[in-house]
C-alpha cells in the first residue's frame, strides 16, 4: 500500500516560511532540522527546505528560480475572510478576495513568501 505522506516546498528564507506557515496560518512545527521545517496539517506532513540543502543531499540540479506555478496548496478554514485579511496585513501579495463560488464555498488566494499559490476555503458542504 502507498500512503501520501508529505509535501516539501523548495523555498528561500526558513524564517519567512516558518512566519507564513505557522504564525499567520497556524500550523504546528512538527520537526525542524537546520533549514528543514515539517508543518502538522492532518493527515499529511506540508514541509520546506531551501534549495541548496537539498541540492547538497541529492544529485538532481534544482532550478533556481520558481517556474510558472503547477502546483497550489488548499488551506480549509471557516473564517476565510479573516485568515485572507491577517495574510493581507502581513503583507503579502494577494490574488482574489473571498469570493463565493456557485455551489456555496469561499475561496480567496494568496502567495505565500515564495510565490507558492495558496488557497484559502471554507469546508465543502455536503448538501451542495
Amino acid at each position: 500500500m502507498v500512503r501520501y505522506g508529505y509535501t516539501i516546498l523548495y523555498i528561500t528564507d526558513p524564517a519567512k516560511t516558518r512566519s507564513f506557515y505557522h504564525g499567520l496560518l497556524g500550523l504546528p512545527i512538527k520537526a525542524e532540522h537546520g533549514s528543514y521545517t515539517e508543518f502538522e496539517t492532518g493527515t499529511t506532513v506540508l514541509a520546506s527546505n531551501t534549495k541548496e540543502d537539498v541540492r547538497s543531499m541529492i544529485p538532481y540540479e534544482l532550478p533556481d528560480k520558481t517556474g510558472q506555478q503547477s502546483i497550489e496548496l488548499g488551506f480549509v478554514t471557516d473564517d476565510v475572510q479573516q485568515l485572507y485579511e491577517t495574510i493581507r496585513a502581513a503583507g503579502h501579495e494577494t490574488i482574489l478576495p473571498p469570493t463565493e463560488k456557485p455551489w456555496g464555498q469561499i475561496v480567496a488566494y494568496v502567495l505565500d513568501p515564495d510565490g507558492h499559490l495558496i488557497e484559502l476555503c471554507s469546508p465543502v458542504s455536503s448538501s451542495n
